[in-house]
């Protein structure tokens, strides 16, 4: 059984589901999630996570029947079902609580892409310890994180890494995609801006993204657009008819890009993979003052991923009162040409691909998860009859390919 709460969390359950069923094609499976993983599951979510992606207080609140139902049907379903394992990907306010259920059930449960802990509310450490037999961590750093708290978590790869690889492999040419796209400058520029995936983001993102984009006469600029938002909704956030959409090509959109405003989150890490240089903005609902509450509460120096990784500046970071169109123009402007900023951020793009390996994360956890259960993995050929009998993998076996670092500081 797998829950994913947000459509980042249905694309990598999905590439999960895929793996597992590589080493147990007879696998029987039940879910939250999205559409990704009903395709890789063979079957339709219990619940889709358009009815449980909620993100901010407020929003919260008001979806508080809603998200008590899903929490009570979850029960019910692991209940119900007693699966071998729950595989919980990240959501971490349902899930921790779906994960104290289980464990109380006898239910094996693991993790699969950590609760930012490390950022804030550090004392989920203690119930993720109580209640999660393996943690399947996707940044390096996060191990010497739990080390210090007395507990091991697997380092399994980030699997933005591949996702990213393969689809840099299968670009259409520039050409073909500006038309395809319907650009009405196909030679001129691309600024690419990317408001985030809720529609409480793009409300209050969007619209100083595109203040800032519209100093750069020598560009054009292109929404990289969520697949789960109606395109109306971007038109009246943007208040401009014509404005280019993007639907569904992200990274070729951030490929032919010279470079891009992106919202805090997942998609730092991946316009980072891709090369693109980037300003990372999160405007939210609050300003001065709850950007003074969160430097109190956050326990990290950075917010944005590649930041973190690499434990440095390498893009700015323009959070709530700070991010303003004149903000992002300013730092913007060095990254649209050729400028000892531009080559900062390409160098530090380097070095935090470096840290991040190349482990293929679905597989990795995978091999974990079916050593555990005692599966039989496919043989690649016939052992011989006089072979000797191997002796039992680590429960924690070492990833095929390169072991990426442990340790992102320095």
């Amino acid at each position: 059984m797998l829950i994913a709460g947000e459509a980042s969390g249905d694309l990598h359950a999905s590439t999960l589901i895929t793996s597992l069923r590589k080493l147990d094609p007879e696998a029987e499976f039940r879910f939250l999630g999205g559409d990704l993983m009903s395709k890789a599951a063979r079957c339709n979510p219990e619940i889709h996570y358009d009815q449980m992606n909620v993100m901010g207080f407020s929003e919260v609140l008001r979806s508080l029947p809603r998200i008590m139902r899903n929490l009570k049907e979850a029960k019910r379903i692991v209940k119900e079902f007693r699966p071998d394992v729950l595989i919980l990907v990240d959501y971490p306010s349902f899930n921790l609580k779906v994960a104290k259920y289980a464990h109380k059930l006898g239910v094996k449960v693991d993790y699969f892409i950590s609760p930012k802990v490390w950022a804030w509310k550090e004392w989920r450490v203690k119930q993720i310890k109580k209640y999660v037999d393996n943690l399947f961590s996707i940044l390096p750093f996060e191990v010497d994180f739990y080390k210090k708290r007395g507990y091991d978590v697997t380092y399994v790869g980030n699997p933005s890494v591949q996702e990213i690889d393969y689809a840099l492999g299968h670009l259409p040419p520039r050409k073909h995609f500006v038309e395809r796209q319907g650009f009405s400058e196909p030679d001129k520029p691309i600024i690419a801006l990317l408001p985030g995936s809720r529609k409480s983001e793009i409300r209050n993102n969007l619209p100083l993204m595109l203040t800032a984009a519209r100093q750069f006469p020598d560009f054009q600029y292109a929404v990289a657009a969520a697949p789960a938002v109606p395109e109306k909704f971007y038109r009246e956030i943007a208040q401009d008819p014509g404005i280019q959409l993007v639907f569904g090509a992200t990274p070729t959109l951030l490929k032919y890009s010279q470079a891009a405003i992106v919202t805090s989150g997942t998609a730092t890490l991946e316009t980072a993979l891709i090369g693109t240089p980037q300003v990372v903005v999160y405007r939210g609902n609050g300003k001065r003052l709850t950007y003074k509450i969160m430097e109190k509460l956050l326990k990290v120096k950075y917010v944005s991923l590649p930041n973190l990784i690499v434990n440095n500046s390498v893009v700015p970071e323009l959070l709530l009162h700070l991010c303003t169109p004149y903000h992002i123009m300013r730092e913007l402007s060095p990254l649209l040409q050729n400028s000892p900023k531009r080559e900062w951020q390409l160098s530090g793009y380097k070095n935090m691909r470096r840290r991040l390996g190349n482990s293929v994360a679905s597989d990795y956890i995978a091999e974990i998860i079916a050593d555990d259960l005692g599966i039989q993995q496919p043989a690649v050929e016939p052992e011989p009859e006089n072979k000797p009998k191997p002796k039992p993998r680590k429960r924690k076996p070492k990833p095929r390919d390169k072991k990426p670092e442990e340790n992102g500081n320095d």
